[in-house]
């Protein structure tokens, strides 16, 4: 008889992300420039990792390498057990759209689609039904205080309430993992500390996992843990309230 209790305990002990010493280099000229160099971690489910750094730090690279939109020189990038190392276009794109949920620093929204419509593109690219669609676009709004809006426009919004849909766009479709770049550096101080203790509150209450860069350390203190990054290099990995 096969052990379902156990697999399930397995499967729960798998992380969702898995790094293990990818490297990155670009050509500039007759040279190549070392954007990251062995950079090496494990993300839990349900754990939130702030990454910081400076400009130029390999922070984007490394978001981009985690999401399959580029690929390594050396090492390579694990989402729930998976080898993205080996997989061609199509299966990264399948990955992304059903995995993945991505929350941008300029929000990103289509301009021309509602709120509502916004937040059924994850869903129906994912082939959720239309009922289902309709009831989770309602329990979104709710839950990102914007009831009521789903029929407006994206100019008709603030800044901030821009942002709460793209989280809401970003989640909507269960990934496993989000990957966050800069969610609160367009928005003014007091707007982007509402839009971030919803986004923290957000993915506990889901159980999300969340991969966070930010220059802010106020944006890094609601993370379970802190990864520096410093030329390329992994140069602090920590708990957040130690950092």
């Amino acid at each position: 008889m096969v052990d379902t209790g156990s697999a399930n305990r397995r499967d729960d002990r798998t992380p969702v992300l898995a790094v293990a010493g990818i490297g990155k280099s670009y050509a500039e000229g007759k040279q190549r420039r070392t954007v990251l160099a062995d950079i090496g971690f494990e993300v839990a489910r349900g754990e939130c990792v702030a990454l910081v750094g400076q400009s130029g730090s390999g922070k984007s690279t490394l978001l981009n390498l985690l999401a399959g939109i580029d690929k390594p020189d050396t090492g390579d990038v694990e989402i729930m057990g998976r080898s993205i190392a080996a997989m061609g276009e199509p299966e990264l794109t399948l990955l992304r759209r059903e995995h993945i949920g991505f929350i941008y620093q300029f929000f990103n929204l289509i301009p021309t689609l509602t709120v509502a419509e916004n937040l059924a593109l994850p869903l129906e690219l994912n082939r959720i039904p239309s009922a289902v669609r309709r009831q989770r676009i309602g329990d979104w709004l709710a839950k990102v205080g914007l009831d009521g809006r789903e029929g407006a426009f994206p100019d008709e919004l603030s800044g901030g309430e821009q942002q709460r849909v793209a989280i809401a766009r970003a989640i909507i479709h269960e990934p496993a993992l989000v990957l966050a770049d800069e969610p609160t550096g367009n928005l003014d101080g007091r707007t982007g500390n509402v839009v971030l203790q919803l986004l923290a509150h957000l993915f506990r209450d889901q159980g999300r996992t969340l991969i966070l860069v930010t220059h802010s350390r106020a944006v890094s203190e609601v993370a379970d843990r802190i990864l520096a990054l410093d030329n390329g290099r992994l140069t602090h990995d920590t708990e957040a309230l130690s950092w």
